[in-house]
């Protein structure tokens, strides 16, 4: 009889402590779920944070300074810069909005490289940060520009084709302006003009798009 409790005691106890470290160790897995995510959200919120807008960036990069969102830049540079159909180095391409790119684009003109080819450097394409000496080939039929394909990471592809406006060039659009009345002239220009909100975003992905009126 005695041999029998002995056994239920020993049962019990072992129950007992089975319990106790299934407690433990399902508390201590919690917290380290826990402190995970936490850091994981952490990260994130760090890493989007350093994020340039491409228009803040163009502006910083170039000596093309407008207001309003990358689809607003070409019209908003009426009469204030020159623009036109010929990439030149200093000047920025201007995306046109699109489906996926509803707020359009901007890169700073780097090189020429040929008729078709040049270097740009921008912000925020793809969702990435600022990447430099990125190539950009002309697919359009007249070689005016006005349909791009940009280079991606890996540099030895190209993604979708995404049209453009052309390139506005970082001189006052008054043929007769000098550079000490430059400033002055875009200051005046702009003085006429309605504010916007400055924001830009970048293609969600690399599949063939269209263009929004």
């Amino acid at each position: 009889m005695q041999d029998g409790r002995s056994k239920k005691l020993k049962l019990t106890l072992a129950v007992v402590s089975f319990v106790t470290a299934s407690f433990f160790t399902c508390s201590a897995q919690a917290r380290t779920a826990h402190r995970n995510v936490h850091a994981a959200s952490s990260h994130h919120h760090r890493s989007s944070g350093h994020v340039i807008q491409c228009v803040a960036y163009a502006k910083s990069a170039s000596d093309v300074v407008l207001h309003g969102n990358a689809r607003d830049w070409w019209h908003n540079a009426a009469g204030v810069y020159d623009r036109g159909l010929e990439p030149k180095a200093g000047s920025v391409l201007n995306f046109r909005a699109t489906r996926r790119m509803p707020l359009g684009h901007v890169a700073v003109v780097r090189n020429i490289v040929d008729s078709r080819t040049i270097v740009i450097d921008q912000s925020h394409w793809a969702q990435a940060g600022i990447s430099r000496n990125v190539s950009v080939i002309d697919v359009s039929p007249n070689n005016d520009w006005s349909a791009v394909r940009v280079a991606l990471n890996n540099r030895n592809s190209y993604g979708s084709i995404y049209p453009t406006y052309g390139f506005i060039y970082p001189h006052s659009a008054s043929k007769n302006a000098t550079p000490d009345s430059l400033k002055q002239e875009v200051m005046t220009a702009w003085a006429n003009k309605m504010p916007a909100t400055q924001l830009a975003q970048a293609p969600a992905g690399a599949q063939p798009v269209a263009t929004l009126p």
